[in-house]
């Protein structure tokens, strides 16, 4: 029986899994494609993979309380370095123990480096070669990022899993501009990697390159050869034709280690994250859950539907049949609609849990489907039910986007 380094209270246990952090073991392979069961160790836990992560912007998972994500199954969360940089600000973060503490999550925390949402300020920022002016969409003060600087936050915040630095370059964008911005990337991230750390941080590089295979196997191949602790792609669903999509995540993926962790940042349409663990691929975040909960918008393992329709309102069924959350088990689509409807927090409340419950068990049987030597079956399934005309031509509905829009005050 393995040993597995937990999450736990005392120090002495605490100092043995910090030990054990960066350990990744990958249990299961799948015949016919790059999917794999992983586990992956951290100082604040073990990570089950492929695993989905709930993103909490800004120290919290939206409509959501600690409890609900572990009771839901959740065994990560991601922060946003940005926006926890803007507020509460470091001094703050820093007296009151970490993200951590800050929030009382004892589990994994990743955090992102700022990039995409500083480069997301096209006219609040000003690129340097060693990093990136930019003014708060807030109340316009001034603030510099740069390898250094977002490495000092993230080392501040006490994260499990710290991002590397980059330029996440727009779609499109031509091959000239596409190539200074991933040798900006290859030498943020070669200045990230020697910076302090936190106790058992881990630093993931991020694999750029846009639409450009060459690129995007030059940028893994350099990155590889710095010696990360895992590996991300980035510059995916940023507004990109699906098919473009998933063939960027496949060449970022090709040319990383297979002995390491292998993120697709702000991935999240179930269909495509399937199609991405064919590629090999662990890890995904995305804001979709939680943000067309507070919409209105439903997600089932039969595809999305706007509960706020007039067509439920006498419709006294779950949220979605068969499903045992919490919402589902006790509460009618006509009820949770009603809530909706009339504005009471509760009902996106109670459709966040139910949407982030369809996500964590969708992930949970994407793992099974892979140990019991089944997943080309039921990605067959999942794609005859989720994309049943193919791959979309035109760019997804999924967008990688923050999870507030990064629009400045009338400062």
């Amino acid at each position: 029986m393995i040993n597995y380094c937990t999450s736990m209270k005392s120090d002495k246990e605490q100092e043995s899994a910090i030990a054990c952090a960066g350990r990744f073991e990958v249990l299961k392979e799948d015949r016919h494609t790059g999917a794999r069961v992983g586990r992956l160790w951290t100082a604040h836990g073990v990570i089950d993979t492929p695993v989905f992560m709930p993103v909490g912007t800004q120290a919290s998972v939206k409509a959501l309380e600690p409890r609900d994500l572990k009771e839901l199954g959740a065994s990560i969360i991601l922060g946003n370095t940005y926006h926890l940089l803007l507020r509460p600000g470091m001094e703050i973060m820093e007296a009151m123990g970490g993200l951590h503490k800050f929030m009382a999550w004892d589990r994994p925390i990743l955090t992102d480096s700022g990039g995409f949402q500083v480069f997301s300020l096209t006219n609040l920022r000003k690129i340097r070669d060693d990093g990136v002016e930019f003014r708060s969409h807030i109340d316009g003060s001034k603030f510099f990022l740069g390898p250094r600087e977002a490495m000092a936050v993230q080392r501040i915040l006490g994260s499990d899993i710290a991002m590397a630095f980059d330029e996440c370059m727009p779609y499109p964008c031509d091959a000239q501009y596409a190539t200074r911005s991933v040798d900006k990337t290859l030498a943020w991230a070669a200045e990230c990697l020697i910076q302090p750390r936190a106790a058992g941080q881990l630093y993931f590089g991020i694999v750029q390159g846009g639409e450009f295979t060459a690129l995007r196997e030059r940028c893994a191949r350099e990155l590889t050869a710095m010696g990360f602790d895992g590996y991300a792609v980035g510059g995916v669903s940023v507004g990109e034709p699906e098919d473009i999509m998933l063939q960027g995540v496949a060449d970022g993926i090709r040319f990383l280690p297979a002995d390491r962790p292998r993120y697709v940042m702000g991935l999240g349409d179930m269909f495509q994250m399937v199609e991405s663990v064919a590629c090999g691929t662990d890890m995904f975040d995305c804001v979709i859950p939680t943000r067309v909960a507070r919409h209105g918008t439903a997600y089932t393992r039969q595809g999305a539907y706007p509960l706020k329709g007039a067509s439920y309102k006498m419709d006294s069924r779950p949220v979605e049949e068969g499903c045992d959350c919490y919402c589902c088990s006790n509460f009618s689509r006509a009820y949770v609609r009603h809530l909706l409807n009339v504005r009471e927090i509760q009902g996106v409340r109670l459709l966040t849990i139910h949407n982030m419950h369809c996500y964590l068990a969708f992930m949970r049987e994407m793992r099974a489907a892979i140990a019991n030597d089944c997943f080309s079956e039921w990605r067959r399934e999942c794609a005859a039910v989720l994309r049943p005309n193919g791959l979309k031509s035109r760019a997804a509905a999924t967008t990688h986007v923050p999870e507030e829009p990064l629009q400045p005050s009338s400062f």
